[in-house]
């Protein structure tokens, strides 16, 4: 029995020094990554034309008989070997469309990804190409979407076409960089609007009171703090507050009536949000469309990538990736991103 435990022990001991290790070599894997790519990331190209192609030749082998996928083979190899000798007829296409994708949270902390992601691709593109930018945000600070709503905006400027796609959510924040775009298409039940503000503040001054707790503010400038968790609010205090809160309404309104002086502002800026086809009848959104369709539509005359930025992270910064995610899924549920 002594044995047997010696043995456990023994291996536990084992198992603890190869999970360190890996654990090390990883880390090291990561440096060298970091410092190979420069800035702890890479550009990750893919054609999505390629990807659709393959999912019908897919479904279109299933169907064939072998003699049928033999002849089938050969013709590839032979289209091929044209290709490669130079001798097969030129493609048609024309143009190309850059596909970026943003998932906001209430920082819009993706707008890291989508900097590097907009500067590629303005450096490469060309006058005709397009440039389609998927939205999945129920919005958040104002200042962190008026930054990613400006990264969108550097594509319009450098004379790119811009399309928003929205299969999902595009409010609030979200809503506000969708309508930098040219075009703005939605699925049938995405979630539209929200061009609104609010702001949520907890104050427990008469719960510290009631314990003879004090708790002092000290401020130099008469606004340099109104509305306060721990101190006692004062209706001067309160008003300037909404006076903010209704002046970047008034900025966000102004936003959106700029890039599209189309829609009566004054019947969609009221914080409410609406369905795909609703949007459209307001006309927050041009058309309907899912991404997949959109893709499918423009690869067969053009050239789709998908341009993406991929992050390296170390074991312990996926970890806490995966935590984060996971508590942002339970905040949404719970209806905390509202």
């Amino acid at each position: 029995m002594e044995f047997v435990f010696d043995y456990l022990s023994f291996l536990a001991k084992t198992v603890t020094i190869v999970i360190a290790v890996a654990f090390v070599i990883s880390i090291a894997q990561s440096v060298s990554n970091r410092r190979q790519y420069g800035g702890g990331g890479h550009l990750d190209v893919r054609n999505v034309g390629d990807e659709i192609r393959h999912l019908q030749r897919s479904v279109q082998e299933a169907q064939m008989s072998p003699g049928q996928m033999k002849k089938l083979y050969k013709a590839d190899a032979k289209a091929l070997k044209a290709r490669e000798s130079g001798k097969a007829e030129p493609e048609t296409k024309k143009g190309r469309v850059y596909v970026l994708r943003f998932r906001g949270d209430m920082d819009a902390s993706s707008v890291s990804n989508l900097r590097r992601e907009v500067t590629a691709v303005i450096a490469s593109a060309q006058p005709d190409d397009e440039v389609v930018c998927e939205i999945e945000s129920a919005g958040g600070y104002v200042h962190s979407y008026g930054l990613a709503a400006s990264q969108l905006h550097r594509i319009t400027s450098a004379g790119l076409k811009l399309t928003a796609v929205v299969d999902k959510v595009a409010a609030s924040g979200g809503y506000l960089m969708a309508v930098v775009a040219d075009r703005i298409l939605a699925a049938p039940f995405a979630i539209i609007g929200s061009i609104g503000v609010a702001a949520e503040i907890p104050n427990v001054h008469r719960l510290l009171k009631k314990h003879d707790i004090d708790f002092e503010v000290m401020t130099a400038g008469e606004y340099k703090r109104t509305l306060t968790v721990f101190g006692e609010n004062t209706d001067s205090a309160r008003q300037k507050f909404q006076d903010d809160l209704e002046d970047t309404h008034t900025l966000f309104q102004e936003y959106v009536s700029e890039h599209r002086p189309s829609l009566d502002i004054a019947t969609v800026a009221t914080g409410e949000t609406w369905y795909g086809q609703r949007a459209v009848d307001r006309g927050l959104v041009d058309e309907l469309m899912t991404s997949d369709e959109y893709y499918s539509n423009r690869a067969e005359a053009t050239d789709v990538y998908r341009v993406k930025w991929v992050v390296h992270r170390n074991p312990l910064e996926r970890a806490m990736g995966q935590v984060q995610q996971g508590m942002a899924k339970i905040a949404r549920r719970l209806g905390a991103t509202d």
